[in-house]
């Protein structure tokens, strides 16, 4: 079952991501596509079975955050990028703005799945061995 929800869990962060960036990249064309009702809902969908297996996990695999530093950087790192993709796709500031946030948004999501992989709160710094 832990494979399961796991590969469910992947599954839906390649989605996210995949998402995110269309819709950055959507949004700065000024495309009519980013019109679309579905582009509105389907992330928070998907988003929502995201958390649903990443709690699931959590559970079955009994680590959980502030008792695991790792695990407690990549929610820090998740809240940032959320912050930042609002930042990057509601109008309201400036198009350079709106573009530098969607680019961070796109490095902590890099961030996160570095701390993922490598159960490391340093993340990619890591594999550099700077931390």
């Amino acid at each position: 079952m832990y494979l399961a929800v796991k590969s469910l869990h992947v599954a839906c962060v390649i989605v996210s991501i995949t998402g995110f960036f269309m819709r950055g990249w959507l949004t700065f064309a000024d495309s009519p596509a980013m019109g679309r009702r579905w582009l509105k809902w389907a992330p928070h969908v998907n988003d929502t079975v995201l958390l649903a297996a990443a709690i699931s996990l959590a559970v079955m695999s009994e680590q959980y955050p502030l008792a695991q530093s790792w695990l407690t950087a990549k929610i820090v790192g998740l809240l940032v990028y959320i912050l930042l993709g609002m930042l990057a796709l509601k109008p309201g500031r400036s198009r350079g703005a709106r573009i530098a946030a969607w680019l961070a948004a796109l490095v902590v999501f890099a961030y996160v799945v570095a701390v993922a992989l490598t159960r490391d709160p340093a993340g990619f710094l890591a594999w550099f061995g700077w931390c």
